[in-house]
């Protein structure tokens, strides 16, 4: 079947609502290549769900072939940086280098230091709010959703207040290299941040090393298994760098994008309103679902598939369409409908991922989520849209430009 016309994530038309196109992919079968972008698109929620916990499915293929093993052409040396940064992170690690390295990383990164992270999340969710609030509003992308969950992570992992300025620049021109076949100008940019972040945390871990300090980066450093195995430098570098990327833009795009799905069903909003302690929890779940912050989770074939009799070989691409298995309506019921009084137990939603790639941060994701929109429906009960929002041009990571609201 051609895609082509369905699947646009160049389409600015397509970004902005990609829903409709998902409904018609699913009616049209479980499997489709898609030729623009050389991939295999999978928009069902079972299809989705089974394919994230199937070993033959990998986010890289490097610990079983080599590129042209595998059919496929190296990066260019000068992508480099990038590569050694993102290539050490649990998140693009298969095989044993993964699970070592995230068994590591849970001994460190542990419930329970989450758990302790909630009057930090507080504290600073509460300062947000109130300066937002006390200014009468403003763009709330960039005073309350962006500053919140960097703030907690820069905090997390000790990273002095004068320099959490550079973090977000920084995550934003890495993550552009998620985005469908990147240009050579985002490359050049992802390239200039991996090196500039690389080194910054290079120099924070020469110094928890001689002074260590009640942070994460302190508590990586410490960590080892059973056997004394300790986490390499660059696998701390790489771990810091995802906990940011992947710490936060989750927790952004939902806030700003879930407000936007908010104020344009204000009959869900007055409910939320009404019984916020009540429909908060649900409601943060619903909105994860219905408009998936993260659209797209590609991974490579590492040994012939098949789905639903379509047959997909070794070395292929597949394109997991999280945003459509979020609307599948035979995983949900009214998929199209937003529900704040959804059950949480019939929200099986794959907004985090699942398998051993499941988001590490999702707890923390929620209690952010938690902490903002519980805020600003206390704090804001009158707060409305001033300017309808434009979407940014990326779709993968999907989130809009800015939030204009008054409170």
């Amino acid at each position: 079947m051609d895609t082509s016309r369905l699947f646009r994530p160049g389409d600015p038309g397509f970004v902005a609502d990609p829903y409709p196109a998902y409904t018609a992919l699913r009616a049209r079968g479980r499997a489709h290549h898609h030729t623009p972008t050389n991939q295999w698109l999978i928009p069902h929620h079972t299809d989705v769900s089974t394919l994230l916990r199937d070993r033959r499915l990998g986010r890289t293929y490097l610990h079983r072939f080599t590129h042209e093993e595998f059919g496929r052409t190296p990066p260019s040396p000068a992508h480099e940086p990038f590569h050694t940064l993102n290539d050490q992170g649990i998140l693009d690690l298969e095989g044993p280098d993964h699970t070592r390295i995230r068994r590591l990383v849970a001994k460190a990164f542990t419930p329970r230091r989450v758990e302790e992270l909630e009057p930090v999340v507080q504290r600073i969710a509460t300062r947000l709010v109130g300066d937002f609030v006390a200014a009468g509003g403003g763009d709330l992308l960039t005073e309350v959703a962006e500053p919140l969950p960097v703030t907690v992570i820069a905090e997390m992992l000790g990273i002095p207040e004068e320099d959490r300025h550079l973090l977000r620049p920084w995550s934003a021109d890495i993550c552009g290299m998620y985005e469908l076949n990147p240009d050579e100008d985002t490359a050049a940019r992802a390239v200039t941040a991996a090196v500039e972040f690389s080194d910054y945390l290079r120099e924070l871990i020469r110094a928890r090393r001689h002074a260590p300090a009640p942070d994460l980066v302190s508590a990586l450093i410490a960590v080892h298994d059973t056997d004394g195995t300790r986490l390499t430098e660059q696998e701390m570098i790489s771990t810091c760098v995802l906990l940011l990327n992947a710490g936060h833009e989750a927790t952004v795009n939902t806030t700003a994008n879930g407000w936007w799905t908010l104020f344009r069903h204000p009959e869900q909003l007055a409910l939320l309103r009404a019984e916020p302690e009540k429909l908060l929890p649900g409601a943060v779940e619903e909105l994860l679902r219905y408009d998936t912050p993260l659209q797209l989770f590609e991974r490579w074939v590492l040994d012939d598939i098949e789905v639903a009799g379509t047959k997909i070989p070794r070395g292929s691409e597949v394109a997991l369409l999280f945003g459509s298995a979020n609307r599948d309506p035979a995983a949900f019921a009214d998929p199209d409908t937003f529900d704040v009084r959804r059950p949480v137990a019939d929200n099986r939603h794959v907004s985090f991922g699942a398998g051993i790639h499941y988001c590490l941060g999702a707890p923390l994701a929620r209690l952010e989520l938690a902490a903002s929109f519980g805020l600003l429906l206390r704090e804001a009960p009158r707060m409305r849209l001033v300017t309808e929002p434009r979407w940014k041009p990326g779709y993968v990571i999907r989130g809009l430009t800015a939030l204009e609201v008054e409170v």
